[in-house]
């Protein structure tokens, strides 16, 4: 890898504090795990269709409100859904313009319109902000971080890759990324000290 490799993150629950899985979790009928959460959220097809673009916010929350089984109508499921991204971790931004003095870096996330508004699409803090909603291809599939690869204009190997979810990791190491499975910002900063990226 090169001395100055291309930084890729994803947001939730990496750079953005993202309350999303317990929220849901106290939804459901009987509570999981997480990590067993998080793979049913990425194996949601409701989510993926919503993640994609391909279905608007009312009918996302309609059908996850009949599939899952969650006490709330659509509209109390919609804003409790906009409020589970609480914003940046504390420092993380700060930590994004000190990486950029040395580093290109870029976002890669699963997110939708909601969340996207939410942030202002957040392509300040990044080189390149790419979601899913927008690019019309979704992690952890192959052809998302293919996009993503040709989006920030490089190859797989200069890429160091961080995600919150291991689906996503070993989806980007199958490339030739390497990818570091990270859960919120202490552990982030403390990967990229181990790379050698953060001092």
């Amino acid at each position: 890898m090169s001395a100055a490799p291309f930084l890729l993150f994803d947001l939730g629950g990496v750079l953005i504090e993202n309350s999303g899985f317990e929220k849901l979790n106290a939804l459901l009928p009987e509570a999981i795990g997480i990590d067993a959460l998080k793979q049913r959220w990425l194996d949601c097809s409701l989510v993926r269709s919503f993640e994609l673009g391909q279905i608007a916010p009312d009918e996302f929350a309609e059908g996850l409100i009949a599939t899952w089984g969650l006490p709330c109508s659509v509209n109390e499921l919609i804003d409790e859904f906009v409020s589970w991204p609480r914003g940046f971790y504390p420092g993380a931004a700060g930590l994004l313009t000190e990486l950029r003095q040395r580093h290109r870096i870029g976002c890669l996330s699963n997110s939708n319109a909601l969340h996207w508004k939410k942030f202002g699409g957040l392509e300040g803090h990044f080189d390149i902000a790419l979601s899913s909603h927008l690019i019309g291809v979704i992690k952890p599939d192959r052809a998302c971080f293919e996009r993503a690869l040709r989006e920030c204009d490089v190859e797989a190997s200069e890429v160091l890759f961080f995600d919150d979810a291991i689906t996503n990791v070993l989806a980007a190491k199958c490339l030739g990324m390497r990818a570091v499975h990270v859960n919120g910002f202490e552990e982030l900063k403390l990967a990229l000290r181990i790379e050698g990226v953060l001092h």
